[in-house]
């Protein structure tokens, strides 16, 4: 079974309760979007509160697919990571904890039948006070041009049934969860402007994406924040 949930920022505890009272197995698979938490602290001291949460993840049993989202260094550019193939799409992983995937963004992968395209990444509000405290932040949050044009040629020639993404195209913005004291004069929309072109290019079936701490439904769009929703019967 797919299941799908938003983002846990290291609360590593959600997905074990979930899993502990579901009883999950190796079958199953999770697909957290966006803000795991995992490669975060490492950057700025505390190796071992990221490892302590990728022990916990790993041990619990289902694939975890997590999207790359704005709170968390690129596996790309971890040394400990290396890529290999799973379910049609590549994916990065540490050899310490196979168990904990995560996709390179614009793979496109058949997941129990479910072809789904992965697109993470966002524009971090908090970037200022984040900066400020010495805490990780990283410039290459956001899709790349790069990154852009690939998922751009994957959906112009490859069927898509689900998109799994980080933040939302800019026309479902939930407005109402905008942070109170930030100039949205000032927000980079660059990501979510372009979704608006992938989401207009694209027959999809359900998207799915995290960032906005909100629990919704727009038409076929879903915002997962702590909840969790199950494979849908396409």
């Amino acid at each position: 079974m797919i299941y799908y949930t938003g983002d846990i920022h290291g609360d590593v505890s959600r997905i074990a309760d979930y899993c502990e009272k579901n009883e999950l197995t190796k079958d199953d698979v999770i697909i957290l979007l966006g803000d795991v938490g995992v490669n975060f602290y490492c950057f700025y001291g505390d190796f071992k509160r990221d490892s302590k949460r990728k022990g916990i993840l790993n041990s619990l049993g289902p694939t975890m697919l997590c999207v790359h989202g704005n709170h968390e260094k690129r596996p790309q550019n971890i040394p400990t990571y290396t890529t290999k193939e799973w379910n049609g799409g590549t994916v990065l992983y540490e050899p310490e904890y196979p168990n904990i995937l995560f996709p390179k963004d614009g793979e496109i992968f058949d997941i129990e039948g479910i072809k789904h395209l992965v697109i993470g990444g966002a524009y971090s509000v908090d970037k200022e006070y984040r900066l400020l405290r010495g805490c990780g932040w990283w410039a290459d949050e956001q899709p790349s041009d790069e990154i852009k044009a690939y998922v751009e040629e994957q959906v112009a020639k490859k069927e898509v049934d689900v998109i799994v993404s980080h933040t939302c195209p800019y026309k479902y913005e939930p407005t109402e969860m905008f942070l109170g004291g930030i100039d949205q004069s000032k927000v980079d929309k660059s990501t979510e402007l372009w979704l608006d072109k992938i989401e207009e290019s694209v027959r999809y079936k359900a998207w799915y994406c995290g960032h906005w701490h909100t629990n919704k439904r727009v038409d076929k769009m879903h915002f997962l924040f702590e909840c969790f929703e199950k494979k849908m019967t396409l």
